[in-house]
């Protein structure tokens, strides 16, 4: 053994490593390393009991408060993940609900020392994609307007739509929150008084395409996400289900997030990998099981 192997190994490696407070308070999901910059100026964090200051160095042993509530400090996640899931109809995107109705959250797999952050959210009757992360600048960057990332909707429409109507989603709308639009509009099934419509928008605001489709005096009859981004729902991934992406799909939504900044994270380990290639296995002999049709009601005598 070499004099400096020798001196490394002499090191005690209980000391506690430390990390920029914007950089945690990020990683979090509360914001961007910018944002939360601008929160610490504006007096809005603590640090064991003192405002915080910038340049501040925090560990897993400071007691950490945002707005008065206390933030856990994890630490760097050894690999990103991301996973994508099929939402039903029912299901509200927070951790807990008073009215005991169920969360999304309840369906995905566990972590340890970990939380999955959710990238954006879907109402109640709400279906679709859904993408969670245990990166939470990762998450705020798909979020965030800046990175201009599309969203597609499948949308039922009762009443009539026509050309003019489009015309008029297309070039904007003033809803109580600022002019909003679609940036595309394709036609799909349908006829009559109940068509399906694939409308894209580029932001992530509340209840944002029921919202335009009411302005022309029409009525959404169902709403289902199919695209966020470059992430597509996968046909064998049925409602109610999830999927871990893969390496080259998280890069690919990492570029599409604009950070090709961020430091490559340790790949999975064999075992992962193995896990993660049964889970996608059920998934596509569950969807290959023809799925039993619900009995026909007998007529009355």
């Amino acid at each position: 053994m070499t004099k400096q192997s020798r001196s490394k190994a002499a090191q005690p490696d209980a000391a506690p490593s430390d990390e920029k407070l914007q950089k945690v308070l990020a990683r979090a999901g509360l914001g961007s390393r910018r944002e939360m910059e601008r929160m610490i100026e504006a007096g809005h964090v603590q640090v064991n009991g003192r405002p915080a200051r910038l340049g501040d160095r925090v560990t897993a042993a400071d007691k950490i408060f945002y707005r008065g509530q206390r933030v856990l400090v994890s630490q760097q996640p050894l690999r990103r993940r991301v996973i994508l899931y099929n939402k039903p109809e029912g299901e509200i995107c927070s951790r807990s609900d008073p009215e005991g109705r169920r969360t999304v959250f309840e369906s995905l797999p566990s972590l340890k020392g970990e939380r999955w952050v959710s990238v954006g959210r879907l109402d109640f009757n709400t279906s679709g994609l859904l993408l969670f992360t245990n990166d939470g600048e990762l998450a705020n960057k798909l979020m965030h307007p800046s990175s201009v990332i599309d969203r597609e909707y499948l949308v039922r429409i009762q009443g009539t739509v026509d050309d003019e109507m489009k015309r008029q989603l297309l070039e904007g709308v003033l809803l109580e929150d600022g002019v909003a639009r679609f940036t595309d509009i394709v036609e799909g099934a349908g006829e009559g008084q109940n068509r399906w419509f694939y409308c894209v928008v580029m932001e992530g605001r509340n209840r944002e395409v029921r919202r335009l489709w009411e302005s022309q005096g029409v009525r959404v009859s169902r709403l289902k996400r199919v695209r966020y981004g470059n992430i597509f729902i996968p046909s064998h991934v049925r409602v109610g289900q999830w999927l871990e992406l893969n390496d080259k799909e998280i890069r690919d939504l990492c570029l599409t997030a604009g950070l090709e900044d961020i430091p490559k994270i340790k790949a999975p380990t064999p075992a992962e990998k193995l896990k993660r290639e049964r889970h996608e296995k059920r998934l596509r002999a569950s969807a290959a099981r023809p799925t039993r049709k619900p009995p026909r009601p007998r007529k009355k005598p």
